[in-house]
């Protein structure tokens, strides 16, 4: 019992003592095997301790985690929020703006697709920024660059129709479907085929894509909420929430 109650005292008295203070090393052998059979039993009594202090280190690597990416999100905000090539809608001069990497092939970007339309209608104060980030194969690029020849040939209102309906479209993306498409929106489809592997548009899936490395982005969707980023599909209430805190803080 006194040498239990010995070695309880040298634990509290190690760890009551300034960091510098306490030196294990200045330990003789019996004393160290003293101090770790205390934590040992400690530990085996109090096994809680160890799930708290790995949901500790885990909150504070979230934090790290989110401070990188506020840092990666300010390195490269003009990129980011005033890129002349992405489509902006919603409020152009709302409080807040949101931005989706998306590519039309993704599951979750259909998904997410009705959600954020209204999340952005019954706030009425989002400026709404799509970024084309095709990763899933030759048709999610064949989908995006269409996307972009049709805003870089008829302007914003004419992609804003072409990217509702690619998202909402089934089946196989081909050439051939999409110049259906072109045709069902009274677009000028011969002119829109005909830009699809222009130089600017090539730049602008370039560029995207490496944004999206710059941001470690890889997959879709991913979103940016002003200084934050939502990796992954974010249901609406959640996001509706991320929304008002944002624009409390």
């Amino acid at each position: 019992m006194k040498k239990l109650l010995a070695s309880a005292a040298l634990i509290a008295a190690g760890f009551a003592a300034p960091a510098q203070a306490f030196d294990i090393s200045a330990m003789s052998d019996d004393e160290r095997a003293a101090f770790r059979a205390e934590i040992r039993a400690y530990l085996l009594e109090n096994p809680e301790v160890i799930l708290e202090a790995y949901q500790i280190y885990e909150s504070r690597q979230q934090q790290a985690q989110v401070q990188a990416e506020q840092q990666m999100v300010q390195a490269y905000a003009k990129q980011i929020f005033e890129d002349p090539n992405s489509w902006v809608g919603g409020n152009p001069d709302g409080d807040i703006t949101l931005v989706e990497f998306m590519d039309y092939r993704c599951g979750y970007c259909k998904k997410a697709f009705d959600e954020v339309n209204q999340l952005i209608e019954a706030d009425g104060n989002i400026r709404f920024i799509v970024k084309e980030f095709p990763i899933l194969g030759e048709q999610s690029v064949l989908a995006s660059r269409f996307a972009i020849a049709t805003k870089l040939v008829a302007g914003d209102d004419a992609y804003e129709k072409v990217h509702n309906e690619l998202m909402g479209f089934k089946g196989n993306i081909a050439e051939k479907s999409l110049a259906r498409l072109a045709d069902k929106l009274d677009l000028d489809t011969d002119a829109i085929v005909a830009k699809l592997n222009d130089p600017q548009v090539n730049q602008i899936l370039s560029d995207n894509h490496t944004l999206a490395g710059a941001l470690q982005i890889s997959g879709t969707p991913t979103f940016v909420l002003e200084q934050e980023m939502l990796r992954g599909y974010v249901p609406l209430a959640n996001m509706m929430e991320l929304v008002a805190a944002v624009r409390a803080d």
